[in-house]
């Protein structure tokens, strides 16, 4: 067994992984902006804000990880 074998498990690993991490992120984000904006809500507008920019950094990752992951499926740089 080559490294060439094991490419489908790591792309597999590179999607799956990030998408896990990514919904955990975006969840306890939102559960703790919940839980600070009801503590504080004169706070709510401006922690919103940061809320979604993180929101886009999580999916950003995700999807630049699946970007790659999909490359290296399609066109395998790995292959002699």
């Amino acid at each position: 067994m080559n490294g060439i074998d094991l490419l489908p498990l790591a792309v597999g690993h590179m999607i799956g992984l990030g998408a896990i991490g990514s919904c955990l992120g975006v969840g306890f984000l939102g559960s703790k902006f919940l839980e600070s904006s009801a503590r504080q809500p004169e706070l709510m507008e401006s922690l919103q804000t940061k809320v979604f920019l993180m929101v886009g950094v999580l999916d950003g990752a995700f999807i630049i990880a699946t970007g790659i992951g999909l490359w290296f499926a399609t066109a395998n740089p790995f292959r002699h």
